[in-house]
Formats: structure tokens, sequence, C-alpha cells
């Protein structure tokens, strides 16, 4: 952590303290070691995690959210605290202000014979608009104006983020509190102890278990720009949920899933560099399909996998593949999602006849652009229905 955000979060500090909000060295320093576990563009995370570490007493609570409210929602506004937060302030400060001296009981010195009692310099804030705002670039930033920074500070946004696919119900049955399916076993069993009576009914559900998910990720030329980032992506996505396979695609097809499963990402990038052959060269999507249904789709593709196929639909092959070899795939998974870099620009079509080979078999078309479009991913496989929709060819659901 570094910049300005590291300053700002020491003045935060400061103005909780003059306040009335004892915040102690030691708070803060637990307040910065918990940014490390949140994803620091999400605010609501952000707002907790110094909640939870800079307040002690729940009378403070009402202060830390009205100086949190003034210091982070108002980047631009410089100078002394507004006077509104410390006058309705219950902390120590303000009490100490209101306890009479010692010398003072019983005699208070007259108005005019007091000295003047030296007004408190005014916290000075800097200009805060740079807080939050490299982390919102970043999020809505492409891939391929990254720079070598920004895509180190990319990878550990990658890192926070939580791959949730809805479970798959399984035939077999489990015991449960409540289900669909009277246990009859078990409640005869427990009603002979209550001379045949059903006392107690007792109920069993269908057992779940996750959902594979399988990537098919284009590295030809026209995805060179995006290739770097989207390998990122894989990495951690591999190493964030289990079950997952990963193949990259050009002119032929290539399993990367054991080169990722190194927890250096640098060296599982370059052990996929030494095994992949075909980088930046042209784009065969239909031969490359025909290929994973032919050799992998029954390995893989069992236990209602989720497929995702990130390319931007440019193709030099058979168009007439493409479509036999999607309409297979469609057919052979519980979800078939395109993730397409080039969704997320203004005024794209998907009119390359690659993409219109593809549009009418693929459940759902999404952008993989920036950060932001990885968030929506990451939510979109999450609401997934627990069963497979209907499927008509032709109707392709949307959602940029």
């Amino acid at each position: 952590m570094g910049g300005y955000l590291l300053r700002h979060i020491v003045r935060f500090g400061r103005t909780l303290r003059a306040a009335g909000v004892p915040v102690t060295p030691g708070q803060m320093m637990t307040f910065v070691r918990a940014l490390a576990w949140i994803p620091i563009g999400d605010r609501e995370a952000f707002y907790h995690a110094a909640r939870c570490t800079l307040v002690c007493r729940h009378e403070d609570l009402a202060v830390f959210d009205r100086v949190f409210e003034w210091f982070w929602r108002n980047p631009l506004m410089g100078g002394a605290i507004p006077p509104g937060l410390l006058q309705t302030a219950p902390g120590p400060m303000r009490r100490q202000e209101n306890r009479p001296r010692p010398a003072e009981v019983g005699h208070p010195p007259a108005d005019d014979a007091r000295p003047p009692r030296p007004e408190a310099p005014p916290v000075i804030l800097a200009d805060r608009a740079m807080t939050y705002s490299p982390v919102e670039q970043l999020r809505h930033k492409q891939f391929e104006r990254f720079s070598e920074e920004e895509i180190a500070a990319a990878r550990r946004l990658m890192a926070c983020l939580r791959w949730r696919i809805h479970e798959r119900e399984t035939r077999r049955l489990r015991p449960a509190p409540k289900g669909g399916q009277l246990d009859v076993r078990r409640t005869l069993r427990r009603s002979l102890r209550h001379h045949g009576e059903w006392v107690r009914l007792f109920w069993r559900d269908h057992k779940r278990k996750p959902r594979p998910l399988v990537v098919l990720c284009d590295i030809s030329g026209s995805m060179e720009r995006y290739a770097r980032m989207l390998l990122h992506f894989l990495h951690a996505l591999s190493h964030t949920r289990r079950h997952v396979e990963t193949f990259v695609f050009g002119t032929r097809l290539t399993r990367i899933t054991r080169c990722l499963r190194h927890r250096d990402v640098d060296e599982a990038l370059r052990e996929v560099g030494r095994r992949v052959v075909d980088w930046s060269g042209g784009t065969r999507i239909g031969e490359c399909l025909h290929v994973f249904n032919r050799d992998w789709a029954r390995r893989v593709l069992g236990r209602g996998a989720v497929v995702m196929i990130i390319s931007d639909g440019w193709d030099r092959g058979d168009v007439a593949l493409l479509r036999r070899e999607m309409e297979r795939l469609q057919k052979s998974c519980y979800r078939l999602i395109w993730l397409n870099p080039l969704l997320g620009l203004p005024g794209y079509q998907p009119l390359t006849r690659g993409m219109q080979a593809a549009l009418p078999f693929i459940d759902d078309f999404l952008p993989v652009h920036n950060l932001a479009s990885l968030e929506q991913l990451a939510a979109h496989l999450e609401r997934l229905p627990p069963r497979r929709s209907a499927r008509r060819s032709g109707l392709v659901q949307a959602a940029v």
C-alpha cells in the first residue's frame, strides 16, 4: 500500500482523535494490515474494516460515522474540521473540556481575568481526490492499456474475487431437516419407540455438489493485447475454485490446467509459454472445438459443467464446422458462456462470421475487457439458475 491512500489513512486517524474518538497507533496499524484482506476498491468493506479496528466504544459509533462520511465523501474539501462534528462528539475530548479545573471549583475567576485560551490549530487536510480514483480507474480501464504496475495491482484485485457457481443437485439423497421427500425408513424405525405412532417425521433431500468450470481461451493474434491479463485471470480462477479445466487455442487446442497449478503466477505463465506453440497466430475456432468435443468433452463436461469461451470471434476456419461444433458443445454442457473483450467497446456489434455462426448456441454473451467486467461475471455465475433452462436456436441472452 502506498501513494495517497496511506497518508490519508493517517490523516483520517488524526481527524477521529480531533473529533473525540480515541484512536491509538496500534489500532491504526491493525487497520492498515486489515486492508490487505479486503478489496480496496469496495467502499463498504473499507468502512467496516475501519469501524471494526478504530472504534472500541459504542458511544463513538455515531461520531465515527459522521467523520467517515465527511472525510471520504468530500475528497475536495480541505481545511479544519466542521464545528458540527466536534460539538456533538461524546468522546473524552469533549468531556474533558466541560470538566471544571480544580482551582476553579467554588471560586471561578472573573471573565476578564481568565487568560485567553489558545485555539487548537486546525487539522489541514490535503486534496484527497486520488484516494479512491486510482482503484476505480483501474477497475474500468481496459486490459490492453495496463502498465506493468497496473498489471501487478490488477493481479491482487483478481485474487480477491470469489467465484461461486450455483451447486447442482445429485441423485443421491441425504437426511435433511426439511425436504421434498419423506424418509419413510427413518420415520418407521423411530415410530417403534412409540408403539408404531408417527410422532416425528424425518425428511431427506438431494445432495449438492459444485459444478465443474471449463474455460477455453483464444490466444490468436487478434487477442494478443488481451492474452496476458486473461492468463492472469485464469491463474487466479484456477486457485480460487476447484474443478477448473483450462484450455487455450489458436490454430490448435492445448490443455494448460497443470501449468496453472503453480502457485507463482510468473512460473505458471513461463510453463504455459513453453507448452503452447501457436501464440499470436491464426484462429480456427471450429477445428479447435472439434478436437475438444472429440477428445475432452466426455472427460471434463460431466456433472453439469459450465463452459466459458473467451474470444473476439475472428475466425479463419470453416464456419459450417464452427456452427456444428458449437451446437454439439451447447448440448453437452449445463451453460455455455461466450466472453468477448470487444463487447465492452461502445458501438460494437458481433458482425464477424465467427460470431454470427456461434451466437445462436450461446446462453450468455458477456464482455471481458476490464476488472469491472470480471466482477460482473462473478456475480452472473452466482445467479445461474439451479436447472438448465430451455434452449432455442437463435435465442441469445445478452447482458452487456
